[in-house]
């Protein structure tokens, strides 16, 4: 796992997958939400809250929202990092900011994420805990 490039964002390294191109040789759209998938776990996990601890405490968290902006294709075998960080927290739902860049640090996609809390008994809203909000860190949008 890379390291933070500051206190609030995070790199998740990725190799792009032969399985992951299409017919025009670049990866194709809908792998860039497994990787910002991927990247959001892997960002809680650093920040001290791996998902099956979030879980254990009987919290979840749902995709209500995404976008994605592509700039450039990626490649099979090219080598990219998922910058991941929180963008804006509010009472109940937070969004993370996700960019996808090349070693060079070039930014090819961004991506935005909104998720809204949930309790694991029911799944019904919830406000967001403490816990949950230090792991998000301060909001430094990537885009």
């Amino acid at each position: 796992m890379a390291a933070p490039t500051d206190s609030d964002t995070f790199l998740f390294p990725v190799t792009v997958r032969y399985m992951e191109i299409d017919v025009q040789g670049v990866v194709f759209n809908g792998w860039y939400l497994t990787y910002f998938d991927e990247a959001m776990a892997a960002f809680f996990r650093y920040r001290g809250l791996p998902y099956p601890d979030m879980m254990a405490t009987g919290y979840d968290v749902q995709l209500v929202r995404s976008e994605i902006d592509y700039r450039s294709g990626v490649r099979f075998g090219e080598p990219i990092v998922v910058a991941v960080a929180a963008s804006r927290i509010g009472r109940t739902s937070f969004t993370l900011d996700f960019q996808v860049r090349r070693e060079s640090g070039e930014a090819t996609t961004n991506g935005r994420t909104v998720y809204v809390v949930v309790g694991t008994d029911d799944y019904g809203k919830r406000e967001i805990p403490p816990h949950i909000r230090d792991a998000l860190g301060n909001p430094t949008p990537l885009h």
